[in-house]
C-alpha cells in the first residue's frame, strides 16, 4: 500500500476524524489535502487506566496526530489560519502530545490573513449567505485563484511579503470601509503578526511534495485525510452551496503533489444517517419531532460553531453519486448506534420531481430543492449496539440495514462504528 484516502462521502460531519485516528495506527503518515479551520475532526482518547477518555476537536492538524508513530502533513491544498494553528500545537503540547518533528506545513500552503474573516462575516451577513463557518476559508482560496494570495514561503522574505500586503489591503480597505465601516487594517501590525508566526513554524515548514513522493518511493504508508464532504466539493457538490476547494478524492493529489498512480484505495465515510450544516438543499431533511430525536441522540452540533447540525435519513441517491465521483471502493459506517431507539428506519431510494422518477443526483439546486425522495422502510432493532465489539453480533435488523445499503451503493462495507470511542469500531470481515 502507498496512499489511502478517506473521503466524506456527505455533506462532512460524517466521523472521519475517529476513522483517521483508527486507521493511524497502522501508517506513518497522514496529510490533511484541502479546507482549513472550518473543520472539525473529533477524537476520543482513552486515558492510561483505560477508564477515563478525552474528547479532542482537531480543525487543521491531521487526526494521525495522537499516534506517536505517525507524521502530520499539511498540504499545499491547505489554507491555513495562524491564529487556529498555534492554539492547537499549544493544545496538544498541554496533553503532552509532541509537534516537533511529527508535523510537517507545505511552503506553499497559502495563508489566511486578517481581512479574509472580515470579509466572510460581510457576506454571511448579507443575502446572498450559504452557511460558512466565517472562517475566511473562501476568500483565501478566491485570493488564491486570482493569483494574489499570500503563501506561507512569503513570510520569508519581508519585502515580498509587504508589496502583496499593500496591494491586497488597498483592494479590501475599500471594500471593508464601504460593507463594513471599521477601520483601516494596518500593513506593519499584520506583518509583524506573521513574521513573529513564521519565527514559530518555521521548523515545521518544508517541501511536503517532495518529502511525500520520497516517502512513496520508500514505500511508507501514507493516509491522505480530506474535510468536508464529497457533497460539498466546488465542482461536483450542491453548487453554490459548497464549500472553496475539492474534498473529493481527485483533490488528494492536487492538495498534497502527489501523482494518481500511487493511489491504492479509497475509503467513504458515511453516516448512519444524513445531516448537513448550512444552507443549501437537502432532500430527506425532517423538520419534526425524528429529526429532533436524530439531532439529539446524535449529538449533532457543530465541532467548529457549535450550530446545531440539519437531520434527515440516509439518503443513497447522493451516496451513489458520491461513490462514482470519489471511486470510493468500501465504505465505513458511523453513528450506527443513533438508530438504536428507531422502530422504524426509513431510507431514501430515489427521487421524484412532477411525478417522474430521477435516474441521476441533480447537483443543480433548482431541482435538488424541488425533488421528492422515494423511501423504503426497514424495521428498526430496538436494542443497544453500543457494547457490541464483533460485526456478527449485531441485531439482525442493523446487519440487514446496513447490508441492504451496501448492495444499493454496489460497494463494500468495510467498518461499522457504534460510538465514538476506539474500542467501538467493528472491522467487517
Amino acid at each position: 500500500m502507498s496512499v489511502q484516502i478517506i473521503v466524506g462521502a456527505q455533506w462532512g460531519d460524517e466521523g472521519k476524524g475517529k476513522i483517521v485516528d483508527h486507521l493511524s495506527e497502522n501508517v506513518d503518515i497522514v496529510a490533511r489535502y484541502q479546507g482549513g479551520a472550518n473543520a472539525g475532526h473529533t477524537v476520543v482518547i482513552p486515558s492510561k487506566n483505560g477508564k477515563n477518555e478525552q474528547e479532542f476537536v482537531l480543525h487543521l492538524i491531521p487526526s494521525g496526530i495522537f499516534h506517536r508513530h505517525v507524521t502530520c502533513v499539511i498540504g499545499n491544498g491547505v489554507v491555513l489560519d495562524p491564529v487556529a494553528l498555534m492554539a492547537e500545537i499549544e493544545q496538544l503540547h498541554r496533553i503532552g502530545i509532541r509537534t516537533e518533528g511529527r508535523l510537517l506545513i507545505s511552503h506553499h500552503a497559502h495563508l489566511i490573513m486578517p481581512y479574509h474573516k472580515m470579509l466572510d462575516s460581510v457576506r454571511e451577513k448579507g443575502d446572498q449567505k450559504i452557511g460558512t463557518t466565517g472562517r475566511g476559508i473562501g476568500p483565501a482560496y478566491i485570493d488564491k485563484y486570482m493569483r494574489t494570495g499570500i503563501r506561507v514561503v512569503d513570510l520569508l522574505d519581508r519585502d515580498v511579503l509587504c508589496k502583496k500586503l499593500k496591494r491586497n489591503l488597498e483592494q479590501n480597505n475599500e471594500l471593508l470601509s464601504k460593507m463594513y465601516n471599521s477601520q483601516e487594517l494596518d500593513v506593519d501590525s499584520i506583518i509583524s503578526e506573521y513574521q513573529e508566526f513564521d519565527k514559530k513554524v518555521d521548523e515545521y515548514v518544508t517541501d511536503t511534495s517532495a518529502y511525500l513522493n520520497e516517502a512513496i518511493r520508500k514505500k511508507k504508508k501514507i493516509l491522505a485525510e480530506g474535510a468536508q464532504g464529497a457533497l460539498l466539493d466546488v465542482d461536483h457538490g450542491t453548487y453554490p452551496f459548497v464549500t472553496s476547494s475539492s474534498p473529493t478524492s481527485g483533490g488528494a493529489c492536487t492538495g498534497l503533489g502527489i501523482p494518481p498512480t500511487t493511489v491504492d484505495s479509497i475509503i467513504g465515510v458515511v453516516k448512519a444517517y444524513s445531516t448537513r450544516v448550512g444552507n443549501g438543499p437537502f432532500p430527506t431533511e425532517l423538520n419534526d419531532e425524528t429529526g429532533n430525536r436524530l439531532r439529539e441522540f446524535g449529538g449533532e452540533y457543530g465541532a467548529t460553531t457549535g450550530r446545531p447540525r440539519r437531520c434527515g435519513w440516509l439518503d443513497l441517491v447522493s451516496l451513489r453519486y458520491s461513490c462514482h465521483v470519489n471511486g470510493i471502493e468500501k465504505i465505513a459506517i458511523t453513528k450506527l448506534d443513533v438508530l438504536d431507539n428507531f422502530s422504524e428506519i426509513k431510507v431514501c431510494i430515489g427521487y421524484k420531481r412532477n411525478g417522474k422518477q430521477l435516474t441521476q443526483f441533480p447537483t443543480d439546486v433548482q431541482t435538488l430543492e424541488a425533488v421528492q425522495p422515494i423511501y423504503r422502510f426497514f424495521a428498526g432493532w430496538e436494542a443497544p449496539t453500543s457494547g457490541v465489539r464483533k460485526y456478527r453480533d449485531l441485531p439482525t435488523n442493523a446487519r440487514k440495514y446496513i447490508e441492504a445499503v451496501t448492495r444499493v451503493l454496489d460497494t463494500k462495507v468495510w467498518m461499522v462504528s457504534v460510538g465514538a470511542r476506539r474500542d467501538q469500531t467493528l472491522i467487517v470481515r
